[in-house]
């Protein structure tokens, strides 16, 4: 599976922005995909995860409230909307994907895609 991100950008606070996961090579619909971020002297940190369904979603504490993980199987893509965007927000963010129909919350993904840049102005 090939997986490449997409709508990062440069925003200020308080902005939305909504991030695009597309998958290629093969179907991620059986799949828990996730995203991930990675902000600049920073580790990647887990952001948000959803079931192979869209029934069952994860989210990070730092981002509850305020993003929004979904998918349409059909278009073979995962969205991560993002709300109230701060400074700390800033990052590289990745989408990842598992092995499994759910998203295993202390499994390291299996797949990754390459990320896309959000950076948030204050």
């Amino acid at each position: 599976v090939q997986l490449q991100a997409f709508g990062g950008g440069l925003v200020q606070a308080g902005d939305s922005l909504t991030l695009s996961c597309a998958a290629s090579g093969r179907t991620i619909s059986t799949y828990g995909m996730g995203w991930f971020r990675q902000a600049p002297g920073k580790d990647r940190e887990f952001v948000s995860g959803i079931s192979y369904s869209g029934r069952h979603t994860y989210y990070a504490d730092s981002v509850k409230g305020r993003f929004t993980i979904s998918r349409d199987n059909a278009k073979n893509t995962v969205y991560l909307k993002m709300n109230n965007l701060k400074p700390e927000d800033s990052a590289v963010y990745y989408c990842a994907g598992q092995y499994s129909t759910g998203w295993l919350t202390d499994r390291p993904p299996r797949f990754w895609g390459k990320g896309t840049l959000v950076t948030v102005s204050s």
